[in-house]
């Protein structure tokens, strides 16, 4: 009776071997052991068999079906693998873009974010000037970004409302991100013997956000070191710069006292404009544009150069504002907002590096 035995299993493997998928190979295990299966049946029709036949046949064919059902977890898992194959095939991206054979032209082409036109302008007008560019971190310790600035405990910028902090080390101060790229006139200065003559450009964050202020934006601060240094040397030095950056010759240029923990005396600067039609250089009004100041002899100190010697000035404003100011844009957040539309109005061709030739 073996023999009937053995041409089931060989049926059933062949059924087996025949299922391309998952559900074939499912119609084979129930004709097999369902309950109307042939194995099944074979376990059924035990009953009426002698009981030493029985318990010989019971035992092969409960041999069988142990040998099937191991057949079948094995093609099962093969048809899966077989499947997720078939699909991560059918389902594959390509993430690559292909090379473009040539540049595009029109609408697609490339262009100079505004503020990153800016810093070209600047760049290239201070360093006519003689103006070098420095950098620095853009996470700062309480040192460089308040103190060393004679920035006292209780001013409003060191406030949580107004500043962002990350986590204090174990047994020190919390880093902040730079409000301002003052600290690296800090590290400037420790780092470098005067005379010093730099500009520094770069990212800031402050807690405000509106349609004039943004949580990160764009400082440019300067700062001269020399001997005999003097206002005249600030003032003239900043008329020349506005007038030059803005295009208008006779550009009215006005400083007022103000006050500034690192600078003595401070002033802020205003040019004229026209509150009724927002024209720069006419109308009669004045508009505040940026601080300015001799650098305080306590900063001078903390960046270890002795006061007596030397003198400096510093100068700072925001990258954004004049821009807004030069290009007419009334609001800030669509800098930041990568509306192509607004890029491709106010953008500037990759190809037309800011010269001094645009200034004259």
């Amino acid at each position: 009776m073996a023999d009937d035995l053995d041409m089931l299993r060989a049926d059933i493997e062949a059924a087996m071997a025949g299922a391309e998928d998952l559900r074939a190979l499912d119609a084979v295990r129930v004709a097999a052991l369902g309950k109307s299966g042939q194995v099944t049946a074979l376990l059924k029709g035990l009953g009426a068999l002698p009981p030493d036949e029985r318990r010989a046949r019971g035992a092969e064919v409960n041999v069988l079906k142990g040998e099937i059902e191991r057949a079948l977890e094995n093609r099962r898992v093969t048809l899966e693998a077989f499947a997720l194959d078939a699909r991560l095939a059918a389902e594959r991206l390509d993430v690559s873009l292909p090379p473009r054979p040539t540049p595009p032209v029109g609408p697609e082409a490339g262009s100079i974010h505004p503020i990153s036109r800016t810093m070209e302008e600047l760049i290239a007008l201070f360093g006519a000037m003689g103006f070098a560019v420095a950098e620095g971190p853009d996470i700062e310790g309480d040192w460089h970004n308040f103190s060393a600035l004679n920035i006292p405990d209780h001013h409003p910028a060191r406030q949580d409302h107004d500043t962002f902090y990350l986590t204090a080390p174990a047994g020190g101060r919390r880093p902040v991100l730079r409000t301002h790229t003052s600290p690296v006139q800090i590290r400037t200065m420790l780092s470098q013997e005067p005379p010093i003559c730099v500009i520094v450009p770069g990212r800031t964050w402050r807690a405000d956000h509106d349609a004039t202020h943004s949580p990160m934006f764009h400082q440019v601060e300067g700062l001269v070191i020399g001997r005999d240094i003097h206002m005249g040397h600030l003032k003239g030095t900043l008329v020349d710069f506005l007038r030059a950056f803005f295009g208008i010759a006779d550009l009215p240029v006005r400083f007022r006292s103000s006050y500034f923990p690192f600078t003595e005396p401070s002033m802020e600067v205003d040019i004229g404009w026209s509150r009724k039609t927002g024209e720069l250089g006419s109308g009669g009004d004045w508009l505040e544009i940026l601080g300015s100041g001799m650098v305080h002899p306590k900063v001078l100190a903390n960046a270890g150069i002795d006061p007596r010697a030397w003198q400096g000035f510093a100068f700072g404003m925001g990258i954004e504002r004049i821009t807004m100011l030069k290009h007419g844009i009334p609001d800030l957040r669509p800098f930041y907002e990568a509306d192509l539309r607004w890029l491709r109005h106010y953008a500037t061709s990759p190809l037309s590096p800011f010269t001094l030739h645009d200034a004259s």
